[in-house]
């Protein structure tokens, strides 16, 4: 395995009483597509809402072991300026669509308002290089100043993706970002995620027991809140090594 961008040891997580996960680690190379399956309820989604700290603000959330993105541990303080520096690291996509109600444009300049000191020329020309990047100027170069909301499910998806990649974080976390498009949408989100691997370390949720094979370098497959398996993708789908998997990934439960 290449080297690690993201480094998670040793992680439980509690909500309360509840304990969600329980001891997990796991590496993921840089440059890399890494798909977290398993039955809903496991811990999947509690674990990527914990990696950008989303989890702060859920009652009682409590997490012990450590977390590394970029080789810096980022639970090593609670002040906001440190948080929000970290979130500015770490892009986020999830399940449903969430366009602002304002423009394309506004939707995209809005990251660089609030984190950067770029002028509003400089944004500008960035947004149009992040819907380049994501396959979608062409589609709406001339509405980029039209709602953000009239685009088709596919299309938001894929904006969300590039307002994502507004402050150049060297990690992108995705909630199951295809579960509610149409399998052409589908097909493009994951073409294009194919492609930003090439230049970010990708982390994605995923039910879609064919996505992950199409698309992913590694798999962890997760149940009641443990990792049972993680490895690269091509070999635990066609060989897992504990049983568990082999039910999971055939259906059987």
């Amino acid at each position: 395995m290449e080297a690690s961008y993201v480094s998670i040891r040793n992680v439980s997580v509690w909500y309360g009483a509840h304990q969600v996960l329980r001891e997990v680690s796991l590496e993921v190379p840089k440059n890399s597509i890494t798909a977290l399956i398993g039955p809903s309820g496991c811990g999947k989604t509690t674990l990527l809402r914990s990696v950008n700290r989303l989890n702060d603000s859920v009652k009682d959330f409590r997490l012990e072991g450590k977390i590394l993105v970029g080789g810096t541990d980022i639970y090593a303080r609670n002040d906001n300026e440190y948080v929000e520096a970290l979130r500015r690291n770490i892009g986020m996509v999830f399940q449903h669509t969430n366009p602002l109600p304002m423009t394309i444009l506004g939707n995209l300049l809005l990251p660089i308002r609030e984190h950067t000191r770029l002028s509003r020329q400089e944004g500008v020309r960035l947004a149009e290089a992040k819907l380049r990047q994501t396959g979608l100027y062409d589609e709406v170069a001339s509405r980029l100043r039209h709602s953000a909301m009239k685009l088709s499910g596919g299309q938001q998806q894929r904006m969300c993706i590039a307002r994502a990649l507004m402050l150049e974080p060297g990690l992108l976390l995705m909630d199951e970002p295809c579960s509610a498009l149409d399998p052409i949408s589908t097909f493009k989100v994951e073409e294009l995620l194919l492609k930003l691997k090439e230049d970010y370390t990708i982390i994605i949720v995923t039910h879609n027991m064919e996505q992950a094979p199409r698309i992913s370098d590694y798999t962890a497959f997760f149940y009641e809140g443990e990792i049972v398996e993680y490895g690269q993708t091509v070999q635990m789908f066609l060989n897992p090594a504990q049983e568990k998997t082999r039910q999971y990934l055939s259906g059987r439960f």
